[in-house]
């Protein structure tokens, strides 16, 4: 008698007003509280199956898109991959700062410039400079000591401005220390290179730089200038 009026109370509706509430089934759990005679929650999460199921499917679409995207018909040209250089100061600037002419101005286009502080310039190696056919014939190599003066060129930029007390006309060497060539620079390569101001004594118009040129990013040379200003006279 216990028993028949266990189960009788189990699965029997509630003797009360409100309609009994019955849950779908939708897991083998639920199906084993329903036989163990457990109440079930009011709501179940989506089943496990069902989440990897739409994982998937937005993954697979992320993937389309990101495919879709990469297609050689939607492909940027290589020709507008790249921006050119900005120009802070053109080649007419530059020559009325340098006194440098043909065929010794060796920077064609200042990129940046921080008055008193630093320079950077570019200079493009073409086939057509006029130490090509004799540096070398069969392997067309940028001279060092040319680069070396291309860069120097570029403190002279820093040097002979107005905002570094630069009244005077002329620079020269007094000094290159340290000066590595990592790479060599043939046809065709942007030479970018950086000149930074260390010190400066501007009684005796003496400057102590540190530069740097690039290609494609790397060092292809480096060193330490120490130049000094002076008028045509000194």
């Amino acid at each position: 008698m216990s028993t028949a009026a266990s189960s009788t109370t189990l699965f029997s509706p509630a003797p009360s007003s409100q309609p009994p509430i019955f849950h779908k089934p939708t897991t083998a759990l639920s199906l084993s509280r329903v036989s163990l005679g457990l109440g079930l929650p009011r709501s179940l999460p989506l089943s496990t199956t069902h989440l990897k199921t739409r994982r998937n499917s937005s993954r697979f679409t992320t993937c389309c898109s990101t495919d879709a995207a990469k297609a050689p018909n939607k492909e940027t040209p290589i020709e507008l991959r790249y921006e050119a250089f900005p120009t802070v100061m053109d080649i007419n600037q530059i020559r009325e700062i340098l006194p440098h002419r043909f065929p010794f101005l060796l920077v064609d286009r200042v990129i940046e410039y921080n008055p008193g502080v630093s320079a950077v310039a570019i200079k493009n190696v073409t086939i057509n400079d006029n130490f090509f056919p004799g540096h070398f014939p069969e392997r067309p190599i940028m001279p060092g000591v040319l680069m070396v003066e291309a860069m120097a060129q570029v403190g002279g930029l820093v040097m002979l401005q107005p905002e570094v007390g630069g009244s005077r006309d002329t620079f020269f060497f007094a000094g290159i220390d340290k000066v590595r060539f990592r790479k060599p620079v043939i046809a065709g390569d942007t030479l970018v290179m950086r000149m930074t101001l260390v010190k400066l004594q501007k009684r005796f118009g003496i400057a102590k730089m540190e530069g740097k040129a690039y290609v494609g990013g790397e060092v292809v040379c480096e060193g330490e200038f120490l130049m000094a200003t002076g008028t045509g006279s000194d």
